[in-house]
């Protein structure tokens, strides 16, 4: 049977001790879509939303909460992150996100870089939802990792 990780033996949920794991380089790359209607995503290129610069509020909402994964997450630790960015790319049906996440440290990023990729979606759809309620947020998920005792890990669309 498989012991679980986040529990301690009386059941109770805990933080694992990564105490005695190795310090290596780590990378996570997740991503993310926003699906819109091409008059959203026109409004979105030329600048015409209300509320302002659509994608840079969302790089910085992206990275900021990278920073503050473990705040959101309740079993992740707090990381020294070394590096993060959030890139978009426009894309027929909306924005395709990436965020990238770096650390050296004793565990991984990978929530960091999902959180980034989320939060900057997020971000993107309360800019825009004037214009289009409809948007949808979709294909949320882990691009690539490296890193402690797992190695890499490398999706069909990873780098």
């Amino acid at each position: 049977m498989t012991t679980l990780t986040h529990l301690d033996e009386q059941g109770a949920a805990r933080m694992v001790d990564v105490s005695a794991k190795p310090v290596t380089h780590r990378t996570a790359i997740a991503a993310a879509r926003v699906v819109m209607r091409p008059e959203t995503l026109a409004a979105i290129r030329a600048g015409n939303v209300k509320k302002g610069d659509v994608l840079g509020t969302a790089r910085v909402a992206g990275i900021m909460a990278a920073k503050r994964t473990h705040e959101l997450i309740p079993m992740c630790h707090p990381l020294l992150i070394t590096h993060v960015s959030v890139d978009f790319e426009y894309v027929d049906d909306g924005i395709a996100i990436r965020a990238t996440v770096k650390t050296q440290g004793q565990t991984g990023v990978e929530m960091e870089a999902l959180t980034a990729a989320s939060v900057a979606a997020l971000t993107i759809y309360d800019m825009a939802k004037a214009l289009e309620k409809t948007m949808r947020i979709e294909d949320v998920h882990l691009v690539y990792k490296s890193g402690g005792k797992s190695g890499e890990f490398r999706a069909e669309d990873g780098p």
